[in-house]
């Protein structure tokens, strides 16, 4: 969970990064830089924004060191690779590359969380889970017994994954939707708001509905 006294950039500039601010504040830590791809309105009040790698690199020209900073991707929905590929850059600069817990989250202590992994409030994450690098598992998200995540996931609110699942990477499951034990998410698919999936889904398809049926090619 975040440090009293950390600092911590973030690269994206809306709602997500708000939401994890509000974390970082929550528990003394601080925000001190922004990144974004476009030329957007700063997420954070007082906190500079900077535009594209070329931005990020002049910020880190512009630090004595940045070994002591942690570096996160405020990128929620189905950009895993995206998020991936933030991570991949801050740390060839230097960046800390920790995980963030919310302190109201529960996690098991012999589930294993990913580098750059965001769990927030009152999600669950239960026994020996495993959990990718750079995931988002959303407020209220539970992850049962002995589930495996793959990288850059995102996990919306209120979703139910039981036990046994696994899922691949860069895969979005929307709020609300319910994963029936021992099935398996092919990598980068999408799983609609509220869907039910009751057997297993290919990669690259989306999925809505109960029971889930795959609507299209992704």
């Amino acid at each position: 969970m975040p440090q009293a006294g950390q600092c911590y950039v973030l690269w994206g500039s809306a709602g997500h990064a708000k939401v994890l601010a509000s974390l970082i504040t929550l528990t003394g830590g601080k925000v001190i830089a922004l990144f974004d791809r476009d030329n957007v309105t700063p997420a954070i009040e007082g906190v500079p924004l900077y535009v594209g790698e070329a931005g990020f690199k002049r910020w880190v020209e512009s630090m004595k060191t940045v070994t002591d900073v942690v570096g996160l991707a405020a990128i929620g929905g189905a950009r895993g690779r995206d998020r991936l590929a933030i991570h991949a850059l801050f740390r060839q600069q230097g960046l800390l590359d920790i995980n963030l817990i919310h302190p109201n989250a529960s996690v098991c202590i012999s589930a294993t969380i990913g580098a750059g992994t965001q769990i927030l409030a009152q999600a669950v994450v239960s026994a020996e889970a495993r959990i990718g690098e750079a995931c988002i598992l959303n407020h209220r998200a539970s992850i049962d017994h002995e589930c495996l995540i793959g990288n850059g996931v995102h996990i919306a609110p209120g979703a139910t994954l039981c036990g046994c699942i696994n899922i691949g990477d860069n895969v979005m499951i929307g709020a609300g939707a319910v994963v029936l034990p021992r099935l398996s998410i092919g990598d980068n698919s999408v799983i609609g708001a509220g869907a039910v999936i009751t057997k297993n889904v290919p990669a690259g398809v989306t999925v809505i509905g109960n029971p889930g049926r795959v609507i299209k090619q992704n």
